[in-house]
């Protein structure tokens, strides 16, 4: 089955495990490509839908797909599970809602070099390695740099959000597991997501009105769905079933570099030098700390 989804090109010799690293590399960064593009796409939503219209369309359509494709069981899980669900759900509606509001106001570029120092940072602290503490050194480096242009021109409270949406990302790594530990396959997530909708559809109806359920602004909102949602998630769960963990956190720390290139390509959002070197920076420290976190919790080779 893996040889079938190789391009053509593909030398028919090459080792097994070598056409699926290749394979594997490809799928991370599609997965990448699709999420980031899949924002630009959210920010051309916003003059329609507002911003926590935009949001609910994703997270609605994104829990209705999924819902039909899962079919989660609801009873046989106890209250830890709910919790971990519920708490679960909430970092998602926080992370997607604080992330749209701040590229509405900054460029997206560096609002995903910007939300990044939250994984970062729960990497340093669960590694607690003097090396960690180096590339936290060079992230904080890279955002000083980002703020040389001024945070003034990125918009201080698309700034914020940002960082928020950093914060969010963190709780949603460590959550995430919680609700992988305490429910089958994707039936979490699901649950998860169907929450994340809920709340965040009040807002959503307020800020959208009519607008959300005009047939083309629905058929972007799906599209927006299976790219920033259903189509990443599905290539990186294939991808982790061919790459180590450690690989996958490096490559997916090319985050802000392909967010600049869909802003750049879709919203026509240049960049200066000064600020393109700060995502560089900080891309650097994200696969630095991750491969410091990775050599900590590899097992010591046996003697």
């Amino acid at each position: 089955m893996t040889d079938t989804l190789l391009p053509a090109s593909a030398p028919t010799d090459a080792p097994p495990e070598r056409r699926g690293g290749v394979l594997a590399v490809g799928l991370v960064l599609g997965g990448a490509l699709s999420v980031q593009f899949g924002s630009a796409l959210a920010a051309l939503l916003f003059p329609r839908t507002g911003v926590a219209g935009a949001v609910t369309l994703r997270l609605t359509i994104s829990a209705v797909l999924l819902l039909i494709v899962c079919r989660p069981r609801l009873r046989g899980h106890d209250r830890s599970a709910w919790l971990a669900a519920g708490a679960f759900g909430l970092a998602l509606a926080g992370m997607n809602s604080l992330f749209y509001q701040a590229i509405e106001r900054i460029p997206l570029g560096p609002t995903v070099t910007l939300e990044v120092l939250g994984p970062l940072a729960l990497s340093v602290f669960t590694a607690r390695r003097l090396a960690s503490w180096c590339w936290a050194g060079l992230a904080l480096a890279g955002v000083a740099l980002l703020g040389q242009g001024g945070f003034d021109r990125l918009n201080p409270a698309g700034v914020a959000f940002a960082f928020g949406a950093g914060a969010m990302w963190a709780a949603y790594i460590v959550l995430s597991a919680r609700v992988g530990d305490r429910f089958p396959g994707a039936d979490g997530l699901a649950l998860a997501l169907t929450l994340a909708a809920l709340v965040t559809l009040p807002l959503g109806i307020v800020d959208g009105g009519a607008a959300l359920l005009d047939p083309q602004v629905l058929a972007l909102g799906t599209a927006l769905a299976v790219l920033a949602s259903g189509l990443p998630y599905t290539l990186e769960l294939l991808a982790l079933r061919r790459m180590p963990t450690a690989t996958f956190a490096v490559l997916m720390s090319l985050g802000p570099a392909i967010a600049t290139l869909a802003g750049w390509l879709v919203l026509r959002q240049a960049l200066t030098l000064l600020e393109c070197a700060a995502i560089v920076l900080v891309i650097a420290a994200s696969i630095g700390a991750v491969r410091v976190r990775a050599a900590v919790a590899e097992p010591p080779a046996r003697r």
